[in-house]
């Protein structure tokens, strides 16, 4: 019996809708995208008057076993259903499928289905309510594709050509770099502006509670600081001439107003609000938050309930809810927490002007399944973030949160009246706060207020001054942007759109234009090579690259996707300005890669001033006397470490940020494979495995050098510490003009040449070994720790050093019979011209036991019982034997 195709994007969601359908459907995975541009050409038709934009799709390479495998089940089946996500990636993908699945089917019918959440019901209503493919969602989809595509492909040869080769430049990912670039302007051009506030510390007469209130001003009028919201004097003079009255003043209550004060709950997540809140309060990522919601909103099997999706999609900019899920929550609501938790009509909220509303905001599909009664199914990361969900939006179908609040008007009399007050409030009715509270940036006047417990105080009350606290300020510069304020930023100036927030913050750190500062929550801080491109683009590229046209754009796909304007007109109008400024730029734009900056430095070497330079991994210092052309001339240089961000942050940022799998959510590890690292899911070998990998940049290998203060001996260029596939070394940082890297020797020459020292290496495996460092002049090698000793047997002029489980051993070199701890080890294979196994001599001398082997890092904690037992003390090899180790 024939069967419907059903094809989804992703295999887990394939799993969940499988369940769901039963046995009359196939349900297959496209894995995301079939269909693309070509790698290797523009692949849009530019040519002419009369260019059509017609982008040349073909299937992506690696892509062809999925095509073929479709088509084959296909043709055995009776009709087809397109299930990707209901957005406009989704329609291209399943655009795409109809393309190359066109007749495929026994019937010839290709249908499409969406819904809005992964559930039974959601599913089987889709499937009764079934579609043909929106060609204007398509179209939008192409249409930003086409975009990105002539921005990247038509400018970035240009950066290649006018900065250094590999760099690229992308539509609107150059224009949230330029947010941040122009963020650290600011930053830099700051100038802090000083500021006063007084605060009193009070006491109701007789006797009473201290509270404490701030001053505001004198005789009535507002003290004002220029840039400075808050009241404040501006100088220390006026402060302490002030502080000199108050102290003299009687003081007293002049006026006190309480009101009832009403917060209402906040709309249910978008996409943007979800990356915000999840970064404040979870630590999340943009990309992490996205890949477990992706997660949630495909299924999670919950034991005997089956595989449930737990979440409504998850990429959309409307507040909107459905009438049954407000009806689900409103009961949920006041079986849970009664009838004054529950407002008399729904709760309505606003979507922002410009919002597609194309699906409903992020919920749990059933509210009655709460965060705690299924954490037993989830990862630690999945519960917190369904838990946020949850809890959104059940807070948001709530009654709003009542505070009494007081205000309390405080005045000091001296020769002047100088005004104090103090606001505290207090939760009168907690509402929609049992549940959850939004999170905010920083504190409010909100937040001050309810940490004030004032007593109770009436107009006339004579107050008693305990305490005056002057306290000098300085303003502060913007803070750069972290990703939830980035998101935040760009939602604003409608910049991007839900779907593409985390592909912007992850392409400007793969490109290296962004570093990432402070951890999880880092802040975002440009590096050179970022300043230098969103300089040139900015400048080159005024009109494309400005913000407002940018946003411009977004609501023009909007129009395409409405059906309100064609794809090819706004393409059209887009080229007319870029190719004016592509050619202009092509002139004009300056070349960074060839240039030489006239500097106030001089050249240690030979007094010459240095010139400013640009070379592959950034500026550097040069000696202006250099002539290519004339043998012998300075060639000193020197890395220009003013213009890198601050590396020991970096370090640290590194070190603290994690990256997780976006398939199964757990922590991704470094490994090292045949092309060097790369970061995998450690599910890496598991059965059914999980394949996640991602391949490690050149930037992201290795950590910035570290300037050493100490001079290299060869050039007289600075040592730097740098890190390389095989560890940390020391290096001049003049490379590679001056090749010298310090190495770590033993305090023992070669004993085969007599002229080079033994120097500790790391081979590529990450095994030890010691070799000569006149290689390759000299091919000496040993594989165990050679010792300055002579073989009182057969005269060789040196011993091993072997470490073997029953102890520390002398062994002489020509001593090829195995130990007992060596008889299972792999056979090494003899040297040329060396009788394989031939024992030349018998020489061993046991010197000292054998250190303890370390404990595995997830070690179970030790018993009582052998936690009191102190640890025995192990023999170790003496520094007669392993010999000094000396760096030169």
């Amino acid at each position: 019996m024939s069967k419907s195709l059903v094809i989804v994007e992703s295999p887990a969601k394939a799993k969940t809708i499988g369940k769901y359908l039963g046995s009359d459907f196939t349900v297959e995975a496209s894995i995301g995208h079939i269909m693309d541009l070509p790698k290797n050409k523009i692949g849009v038709d530019l040519e002419g008057k009369k260019r059509t934009f017609e982008p040349e799709l073909i299937v992506i390479p690696g892509k062809e076993k999925v095509v073929d495998r479709l088509k084959k089940i296909a043709s055995k089946s009776d009709s087809i259903y397109l299930a990707p996500d209901p957005d406009r990636e989704g329609e291209a993908i399943a655009a795409h499928l109809e393309e190359v699945l066109k007749g495929s089917a026994k019937n010839g019918a290709i249908h499409r289905v969406t819904f809005n959440e992964i559930t039974p019901k959601a599913v089987k209503a889709a499937f009764n309510n079934a579609r043909s493919v929106d060609r204007d969602l398509v179209d939008a989809q192409q249409t930003r594709r086409v975009l990105d595509r002539i921005v990247g492909y038509q400018i970035s040869p240009l950066l290649w050509d006018k900065v250094r080769r590999g760099l690229s430049a992308g539509r609107v990912q150059t224009v949230a770099l330029r947010l941040i670039v122009e963020r650290e302007e600011l930053i830099k051009a700051f100038n802090p502006v000083e500021y006063w506030t007084i605060d009193a510390v009070l006491q109701p007469a007789p006797k009473g509670q201290d509270f404490t209130a701030r001053f505001i001003g004198i005789d009535g009028a507002k003290a004002k600081v220029e840039t400075v919201d808050a009241p404040a004097l501006p100088d220390q003079k006026l402060t302490d001439e002030a502080v000199a009255q108050i102290k003299k003043a009687t003081w007293s209550v002049r006026n006190v107003e309480r009101k009832e004060r009403k917060r209402n709950p906040a709309a249910p997540f978008t996409t943007s609000k979800l990356q915000q809140d999840a970064a404040r309060q979870l630590g999340f990522n943009v990309k992490r938050t996205m890949g477990v919601a992706q997660r949630l909103y495909e299924g999670i099997d919950l034991g005997s309930e089956g595989t449930v999706g737990l979440i409504t999609y998850m990429r959309t900019d409307s507040t909107r809810v459905a009438p049954e899920a407000i009806a689900s929550v409103r009961s949920f609501i006041q079986a849970k927490h009664g009838d004054k938790y529950l407002p008399a009509a729904p709760n309505t909220f606003k979507s922002k002007k410009d919002a597609q509303d194309a699906h409903e905001a992020i919920r749990p599909s059933n509210p009655d399944l709460h965060p705690d009664q299924i954490r037993r199914y989830l990862s630690d990361e999945q519960y917190r973030l369904y838990k946020l969900i949850w809890q959104r939006f059940v807070a948001s179908q709530m009654t709003p949160a009542l505070f009494d609040q007081t205000t309390v008007d405080i005045v000091a009399k001296a020769d002047k009246s100088y005004d104090f007050r103090v606001t505290g409030s207090v939760v009168k009715f907690d509402g929609f706060l049992k549940v959850y509270e939004e999170s905010k940036e920083k504190k409010d006047e909100d937040d001050e207020a309810l940490a004030n417990k004032l007593p109770a105080l009436n107009a006339g009350d004579k107050l008693n001054l305990q305490e005056l606290k002057p306290e000098q300020h300085f303003t502060e510069p913007p803070p750069r942007y972290n990703e939830a304020s980035l998101v935040k930023e760009l939602e604003e100036r409608g910049i991007g759109r839900p779907s593409t927030y985390a592909s912007i913050i992850n392409t400007i750190q793969d490109r290296e234009y962004v570093q990432k500062i402070g951890g999880r929550n880092g802040r975002f801080v440009p590096t050179e090579i970022g300043n230098v491109v969103t300089g040139l683009l900015v400048k080159n590229f005024p009109y494309i690259f400005d913000t407002k046209y940018t946003a411009r754009l977004e609501e023009e796909l909007d129009d395409i996707e409405d059906g309100k304007e064609k794809w090819t007109d706004l393409l059209g109008g887009f080229y007319d300005h870029f190719e004016k400024e592509l050619k202009v730029a092509g002139d004009n734009m300056e070349d960074i890669k060839r240039m030489e900056k006239a500097t106030d430095e001089v050249c240690p070497q030979c007094g010459s001033p240095l010139v400013l330079k640009w070379g592959k991994f950034g500026s550097f210092y040069a000696c202006s006397s250099y002539d290519k052309k004339k043998k012998g001339s300075c060639d000193y240089t020197r890395e220009n470490f003013d213009a890198k961000p601050n590396l020991q942050m970096a370090d640290q940022a590194e070190e603290t940020e994690e990256e997780y799998c976006e398939n199964c959510g757990r922590v991704m590890v470094l490994r090292n494979g045949p092309w060097g690292p790369f970061m995998a899911c450690p599910g890496y070998n598991e059965d059914p495995p999980c394949k996640t990998v991602r391949r490690l940049n050149q930037k992201q290998q290795q950590k910035p050098p570290q300037p050493l203060e100490e001079n290299c001996p060869k050039c007289g260029s600075q040592l730097v510490l740098r890190h390389g596939q095989y560890g940390e070394f020391v290096s001049c940082s003049a490379y590679p003009k001056c090749k010298y890297i310090k190495q770590n020797t033993i305090g023992m020459n070669c004993p085969k040449c007599k002229v080079g020292d033994l120097v500790e290496k790391k081979a590529r495996r990450g095994n030890v070994f010691y070799g000569c460092s006149e290689y390759p002049k000299c091919d000496f090698t040993a594989n165990y720790k050679p010792v300055d000793q002579k073989c009182p047997e057969c005269g060789s002029p040196y011993l091993m050093e072997k470490t073997l489980k029953s102890g520390v051993y002398l062994v002489c070199p020509n001593n090829k019979k195995p130990s007992a701890d060596e008889e299972d080890a792999p056979k090494k294979r003899a040297k040329k011209g060396e009788a394989e196994g031939e024992v030349t001599c018998s020489y061993t001398k046991r010197i000292g036991d054998a250190p303890p082997p370390e404990a595995p890092a997830e070690a179970a904690p030790a018993s009582a019982k052998t936690a009191s037992k102190p640890a025995e003390k192990k023999a170790r090899p003496t520094a007669k034997t392993h010999g000094p180790l000396v760096e030169v």
